[in-house]
Formats: structure tokens, C-alpha cells, sequence
């Protein structure tokens, strides 16, 4: 198959079939925010930041770039009154965890974000899961999953397995938009797998 054509914001940009619009904006030196995005990860969809405006024969829809497979003759808009707006909510939402990620209060000012609209809930987590799809898919350790689901989903380390490896990896900590990760492996080393480790090394 050959190279798809079509339109982000106003430019012309070519793309091979399997490409999502925001590898292809990339691509091209167009910019997209993303916080749960990692080129060496299967794109997930998660924070939804990256949501663009698709205009695709007339009809209009808001996808989320990361996932979304390019197109040709598409036209897409990565800045739009709308677009703002719901980036501007969802920056909201996530600052209620964590209201002072660095990347999020840089984020809130360019979308106008305010982090006190909703209910104060400092997990601290924003559940973007780059920690568990690195450790699972680069790392291949399975260290750290979710557990529980909805609102009351988290991050956990399997003690187990982090005793083992994670005090020599942590290649995922740098990842993490709030800096909760660290905070999370210091305590469960502290609460459980401290003591294993030393048993693994005694053994």
C-alpha cells in the first residue's frame, strides 16, 4: 500500500498505513501533548490528553491521536476552541491527584486549567500506567501492576518480583508525571519486600 495524505492543522503530511496521527504529527515537528504516550510502549490511550478534532467527510469527531489510525484525506486540528476545552477539563481531573506534577501545572497554563475546579483526591497517581506497560513490555518484569478497578484502581508493586530487580532497574521512575512511583517503591519496600530482598540475598 502506498503513503497516505492527508491534513494537520492547515499542512499537508504523508503517513504509511499503521500509523496513528500523533506518530504522524511527530513526524512532521507537529506538536500533540501526551502524558501516557512512550514510543517504545503500544500507544494506550489512557490520559487522553493528546484528543484531536477529525474532520472525515464532513463529519466532525474527537479521537485520541495516540490510537487513532491515520487516514487519507482526514483533516485534522490539533487546536480548536473545543479541543482546548477538553483538555482543559481533563487537566482538571487529573490535577485533583496530583495538583502539582510539574507537567500538569505547565500544561494548566497553557489550557487555562484550574486545579482546584474539582474535589481535592491527592492520590497522587493519575493512573497513566507508563510505569506497569514499561516494566511489563521493555523491562519484561512484571513488577508493578494495577490492582482494584474504577476509582479505587492503583499501582503495586508485586513484592516478590521488585525485591529482585527493581532496586537495580527503576528505569521506569523517570517516566512517572507526578513523581508518585518513587514515593510508592520506597514505602512498599519499607512495608514488604525489604525483608524479602534480604532473604534472596541470603539464600
Amino acid at each position: 500500500m502506498g503513503d497516505i495524505q492527508f491534513e494537520i492543522d492547515g499542512q499537508t503530511v504523508t503517513a504509511v498505513p499503521g500509523m496513528t496521527v500523533l506518530e504522524v504529527a511527530r513526524k512532521h515537528g507537529i506538536y500533540i501533548p501526551t502524558l501516557c504516550h512512550h514510543e517504545k510502549l503500544e500507544p494506550f490511550g489512557g490520559c487522553r490528553l493528546c484528543i484531536v478534532e477529525v474532520e472525515d467527510r464532513g463529519w466532525t469527531k474527537y479521537v485520541v491521536s495516540c490510537v487513532f489510525p491515520a487516514a487519507g484525506g482526514i483533516i485534522v486540528r490539533t487546536r480548536s476552541e473545543k479541543v482546548d476545552r477538553l483538555r482543559k477539563t481533563i487537566l482538571e481531573l487529573l490535577m485533583a491527584h496530583a495538583p502539582d506534577a510539574p507537567q500538569l501545572v505547565e500544561l494548566a497554563k497553557v489550557y487555562g486549567a484550574d486545579p482546584n475546579r474539582y474535589e481535592s483526591d491527592p492520590s497522587f497517581c493519575i493512573h497513566c500506567g507508563l510505569c506497569v506497560r514499561y516494566c511489563a513490555e521493555v523491562a519484561r518484569k512484571n513488577a508493578i501492576g494495577f490492582v482494584d478497578r474504577g476509582i479505587n484502581k492503583e499501582i503495586s508493586f508485586v513484592p516478590e518480583i521488585a525485591a529482585q530487580y527493581c532496586n537495580d532497574c527503576k528505569e521506569c521512575f523517570p517516566l512517572c508525571p507526578t513523581s508518585y512511583l518513587q514515593a510508592a517503591y520506597v514505602l512498599a519496600q519499607a512495608l514488604s519486600f525489604s525483608e524479602q530482598g534480604v532473604q534472596t540475598m541470603n539464600t
